[in-house]
């Protein structure tokens, strides 16, 4: 078994060939200047020392060195051991408001790419736990059903944006009744915490109420607030060219952060309300919800213990460097002694 870190730098190989066409070029272009001042049988008399071999030994080890330090960038590791491992953890699941509000820039870059910084750098955190994602405006639509697949999570999380769901406005109580009735169970004794992250905009006045949902499946909420009490313009796209959301009246609409209706269903869903305009601030509060709570175990894993080998074509690299520094491109005296190719009598 084997795995490659950061496959990433596996594009630097097009170098490779890049080099080795400036390479051939540059003999090409050498050959034919020689051939302008005179007979190429004439010139290798005047420089008896001159190596046709070495100059390509040279450009090979340097090569093959280029090549080893991209490999050892990309980091390939081997699995030699396989164990079983207990997973422990809580259901987690995160109700992303993607609301035209939420592309409000009072918080950089915007309300709703804040919000993706808040839950990628919570599932880094994550260990064990399982985690859902619900995207909520005037409806709410579930994303990914609960999973431990964390890559899988992130790219889901980074494809969330207003254009997922047709109906406008912000309805917390659609977010909150799917995560009860789609993604818990009041009969599973999991811990089970839903993490609002919203600027508070709600247009059903139904979010208090329907936070009452969260006691019956034994769900904790926790809430979190994106956006400045001041607000902000929204700012939309619109064929190439940057626009902001207008009203009936053509004035430029600016959406304020709510923190009391976040509040307040944090409160009644039995968890925790933070800002969450600085990211950390945010992060380590959910997180220390999510410490807090009691760990179920959901089963056993098989997990391979990697050992990573980047050492190993990082020494051969340097090897093929420092031989292509010690190798002269003059031939070597004791080959020339040895007259392989019966150039003496050649040139008598």
């Amino acid at each position: 078994m084997y795995e490659l870190e950061k496959k990433l730098y596996f594009y630097a190989l097009v170098l490779v060939p890049a080099f080795l066409g400036l390479w051939v070029y540059n003999r090409y272009w050498r050959r034919r200047k020689q051939q302008e001042f005179g007979q190429p049988d004439k010139i290798s008399y005047l420089s008896p020392d001159r190596s046709t071999f070495k100059p390509a030994l040279k450009f090979g080890l340097s090569l093959l060195g280029i090549v080893l330090l991209i490999i050892a960038l990309v980091n390939p590791k081997i699995g030699t051991t396989t164990e079983k491992v207990k997973t422990r953890g809580v259901d987690l699941v995160f109700a992303i408001d993607v609301s035209k509000s939420m592309l409000a820039n009072d918080v950089a870059p915007n309300r709703l790419e804040k919000s993706k910084q808040i839950v990628s750098q919570l599932i880094n955190r994550l260990s064990g736990d399982r985690i859902g994602l619900i995207a909520y405006s005037g409806s709410a639509f579930p994303v990914l059903p609960m999973t431990s697949d964390y890559g899988v999570a992130k790219m889901f999380l980074q494809s969330m944006s207003p254009e997922m769901i047709s109906a406008q406005g912000t309805s917390i109580d659609m977010a909150i009744q799917l995560a009860a009735t789609r993604y818990f169970n009041e009969k599973d004794k999991t811990s089970k915490i839903l993490v609002i992250l919203s600027d508070g905009e709600d247009h059903s006045n139904n979010a208090v109420a329907a936070a009452e949902i969260a006691k019956e499946v034994k769900m904790r909420i926790v809430t979190v607030g994106i956006g400045t009490e001041q607000g902000g313009p929204i700012k939309l796209m619109e064929n190439g060219s940057v626009q902001y959301l207008r009203d009936s009246n053509n004035e430029v609409v600016r959406t304020k952060r709510n923190s009391k209706i976040l509040e307040e269903v944090a409160q009644i869903g039995n968890g925790g309300y933070v800002d969450g305009n600085t990211t950390k601030t945010a992060v380590d509060f959910v997180k220390k919800q999510l410490d807090n709570s009691e760990k179920t175990e959901f089963g056993e894993s098989l997990l391979a213990d990697y050992q990573s080998q980047f050492q190993w074509f990082l020494g051969f690299a340097f090897v093929a460097l420092f031989l292509d520094l010690l190798i002269r491109e003059r031939r070597t005296a004791w080959l020339r002694k040895l007259n392989l190719f019966n150039e003496k009598n050649e040139t008598k």
